[in-house]
């Protein structure tokens, strides 16, 4: 009864009793739960293994420096400065010199035997065609003053040379009225005739002169005497035989085809002075055509117009132009290499 008693007048009591009571036997589990990571009791070993599936923060794999470029050490303790009070600048860029890591400046230099050629360079002079392309160029220049200065002159000479017109006598006159640039071309055509035999003998093997300019000059002066003595032969020959008009109408002949020879040879010119290869051949091949149709050319022109004022036959003047055009050249060509050869 005293324990009824009691329970029934502390009902209420009771009620807040039940709580605590709950409290005290969940409090253990809560105060663990609770604990830092470091003090939860370790659980007994039962045997088996369980993998660590998360990697450790101190296992990172530590990578050597490698300094590839040289063998030598990077740092060098061996310096040795002068005071300052003797050269100071100098001293210490020397310093800094002979203690490089890559570079041996320290080292003596090379000097002397093979040595020489081997470490240092040796200078190297390739001869180039600067002046040729200079003096091509001044020939191109001359050529456009010409044209520039005697425009008249050009255009007879173009027509009466394509026989454009049927004033050909009258135009004939007005050239041979023309001294200073009939004289201008024909130095004109002397030059560049030069030029191209040059190329030739230097092409086929034949500068005996050794040097391009010392055969360029003999070029050009054999052209100028070889045709001198050709227009004072013909005027001779002219007054000796009482023929003027036949031997200058032939001397008018001659030279218009040697000026137009001089003007078409200047783009041949550029082409054999500065092309290799099939372009070269191609050149060459094109100008001994031009060169060969103008004489051709010529031979026939020269034919029409002595026939008319002197009574030849075409065997007769053929026999005329081998003796008096064809073979002085060669003779002038043999005489040139036997020169040479004997100076050789």
């Amino acid at each position: 009864m005293p324990a009824g008693l009691f329970l029934q007048h502390n009902n209420h009591g009771l009620k807040f009793i039940y709580p605590l009571l709950v409290l005290f036997f969940l409090l253990p589990d809560a105060v663990n739960a609770q604990l830092p990571a470091d003090t939860v009791p370790a659980r007994p070993d039962t045997g088996a293994a369980v993998a660590d599936t998360l990697p450790a923060a101190d296992t990172v794999p530590v990578l050597p420096i490698v300094y590839p470029v040289s063998a030598r050490p990077l740092y060098d303790t061996g310096w040795a400065l002068v005071p300052a009070d003797q050269f100071p600048v100098q001293t210490i860029q020397w310093e800094i010199l002979s203690h490089h890591p890559f570079f041996p400046f320290s080292f003596k230099p090379v000097s002397g035997g093979a040595a020489v050629s081997r470490f240092m360079g040796e200078p190297h002079d390739r001869p180039g065609k600067e002046w040729l392309f200079y003096c091509l160029v001044a020939v191109v220049f001359f050529f456009a003053l010409l044209r520039r200065f005697f425009p008249k002159y050009f255009t007879d000479l173009f027509r009466l040379f394509f026989r454009t017109t049927l004033k050909e006598r009258q135009i004939s006159e007005q050239l041979m009225q023309s001294p200073v640039p009939s004289i201008l071309l024909n130095g004109f055509f002397a030059v560049s005739a030069g030029f191209y035999c040059s190329f030739l003998l230097s092409h086929f093997g034949l500068n005996k002169a050794g040097d391009f300019w010392l055969l360029l000059l003999y070029c050009i002066g054999g052209l100028a005497v070889a045709y001198f003595v050709k227009f004072a032969w013909l005027k001779l020959a002219g007054w000796i035989f009482n023929m003027q008009y036949a031997a200058n109408s032939y001397i008018f002949i001659v030279f218009i085809i040697n000026k137009m020879i001089g003007i078409l040879l200047l783009p041949f010119l550029l082409i054999l002075a500065f092309s290799t290869g099939d372009v070269y051949s191609v050149g060459l091949t094109l100008s001994w055509c031009l060169i060969g149709g103008l004489l051709i050319y010529r031979l026939f022109l020269s034919y029409a117009v002595i026939r008319n004022q002197v009574k030849v036959s075409p065997f007769h003047f053929f026999l005329y132009f081998i003796a008096f055009e064809i073979v002085p050249l060669l003779l002038v060509y043999k005489a040139l290499l036997v020169y040479f050869s004997g100076n050789a």
